[in-house]
């Protein structure tokens, strides 16, 4: 063992103070502490602003119909997604563990909520998006060379498989290097950001103001329409709570865990509500909605003859979203097998590089399956779902704990009014659209998080090992392959 890493092991020690979930995680993980405050506001913000924000803000509007209500809308994603990761600060800063919800929710209400987040989270809804990112980056990315048409399938699934495999090994090589490539790709994508904000503010100065002219007309206002254009927006937004997943990684996580949050969202909200206002200052409603790629359509109307840049920047765009996914995912991949709710290996860190390298790659080898069916579209349309059903049950676990675990230290404390009210909007997230449009895929949703009870009953509650026995060969060819061991052993 080195001398720094020594070192670091003994300053985490002497922390401890006795707190048993605030602090004894450094001694068994030893993983290193290399995100500062502007890699994690480049980690929010790179995460949050993947393909959405450019390809399809059309879903809000559609829902509400007129600029006035969508720009409205917009915003109060942005301030949801703001009172939902200072819950989570209170949380991160409280639990200094990594795997976002996971720890929160087993030490709220023990290991069966915890172990159905993770089962979902690990083999749905984290993998999936992970794998639609990264097509999205393929579809712009191939979209060059067959000019006239759309790229065939097998290239567009070809290409993504391969940037899954290409962040997978970055981010399994060294946490430095997948933490500098986040803020490369931010820079970037922040660039097309500044673009469009400008183009649109210069183009709002020249007195382009037609399409803000009675902007609440015609617009369609219900509790069903408001929830599901909140739905679409916050799926924009998703991403605000991926700081949580690194808790352990972060320097001086206190500091720099909450002032990323009040940081990186606010900034996101501004550039959303920004970018929508260059879009309708060049586009009205109907135009805005007719368009396959708002973007696009922006940069062919004011770049020309350099709007080729919107794509390529898009495809920065994707793949940073992509990096962040990833880095923080595979985290939670890496918490629950340490807890013993997924193979033993998967909690194995590399000796050389101290990252979750098994953990890692088992993320991103089930993001590739999810590229081989035809359409998962269904699958990703009701990812908001289900996470919101956790992220309801985490902000619970905030309030819950006020009253069961008084003696922790937080050293954030947010006002109880903000959890109550976050937990309040999402069970109508939940439930608006099962009651505005019942569909069978939420009871389809819902019966596959349900299937992890058997799942946690046979394996977790009975411990039949005869998975842990199947997976020792593999397990011995990725120590010497890989050159991981037990957490414990570094």
């Amino acid at each position: 063992m080195d001398e720094g890493l020594r070192k670091r092991k003994s300053e985490d020690k002497g922390r401890e103070d006795g707190q048993s979930i605030q602090s004894h995680e450094p001694q068994k993980t030893n993983l290193q502490k290399e995100v500062g405050l502007i890699s994690g506001i480049c980690m929010i913000v790179g995460t949050i602003i993947g393909s959405g924000i450019f390809v399809s803000p059309k879903s809000v509007l559609a829902n509400v119909e007129a600029v006035g209500p969508c720009l409205t809308i917009w915003a109060a994603c942005g301030v949801l997604a703001t009172l939902g990761a200072l819950c989570f600060a209170e949380l991160g800063t409280m639990i200094t563990k990594s795997g976002g919800e996971y720890p929160y929710l087993m030490e709220a209400f023990g290991p069966i909520p915890a172990f159905l987040f993770s089962w979902t989270s690990l083999l749905v809804t984290k993998p999936s998006s992970f794998a639609i990112i990264c097509l999205s980056f393929a579809e712009y990315a191939s979209a060059p060379f067959y000019p006239g048409c759309d790229p065939p399938q097998v290239v567009i699934k070809c290409l993504a498989a391969a940037a899954i495999v290409v962040i997978t090994l970055v981010n399994s090589l060294s946490v430095k290097l997948g933490s500098y490539l986040q803020n490369f790709l931010t820079a970037a994508k922040m660039i097309i950001v500044t673009i469009i904000i400008v183009s649109g503010i210069v183009l709002l100065a020249q007195g382009k103001t037609e399409n803000f002219q009675d902007s609440f007309k015609d617009s369609k206002i219900s509790v069903s329409s408001i929830s599901l254009a909140f739905y679409n927006g916050l799926w924009a937004y998703d991403g605000w709570n991926q700081l949580n997943y690194i808790t352990e990684e972060l320097k001086n996580p206190y500091r720099n865990l909450p002032l990323s949050i009040i940081i990186g969202i606010p900034l996101v909200t501004v550039c959303y509500v920004l970018i929508n206002v260059s879009y309708f200052t060049v586009m009205s409603s109907t135009e805005l909605l007719q368009s396959q790629a708002v973007a696009v359509t922006f940069g062919d109307r004011v770049l020309y003859p350099a709007s080729w840049i919107v794509p390529l920047f898009v495809v920065f765009s994707t793949i940073g979203s992509a990096n962040g996914t990833c880095f923080t995912a595979g985290r939670l991949v890496y918490v629950a097998g340490r807890e013993g709710h997924m193979l033993k290996v998967l909690s194995y860190i590399s000796v050389k590089r101290l990252t979750p390298a098994p953990a890692i790659m088992f993320y991103g080898a089930i993001a590739i399956i999810y590229i081989i069916p035809g359409d998962i579209e269904t699958l990703i349309n009701y990812f908001s779902f289900a996470v919101w059903i956790f992220y309801g049950l985490t902000i619970l676990a905030l309030i819950v704990m006020r009253f069961t675990r008084k003696e922790l230290k937080r050293p954030i404390k947010v006002p109880i009014i903000i959890p109550v009210i976050v937990t309040l909007v999402s069970i109508v997230l939940v439930l608006a659209p099962i009651i505005t449009a019942p569909e069978l895929a939420y009871l389809y949703c819902v019966l596959f998080i349900l299937s992890g009870l058997i799942v946690y009953a046979l394996f977790v509650h009975f411990k039949f090992d005869w998975p842990q026995k199947i997976s020792k060969p593999m397990t011995m060819h990725l120590q010497m392959l890989l050159e991981v061991v037990p957490a414990e052993e570094v």
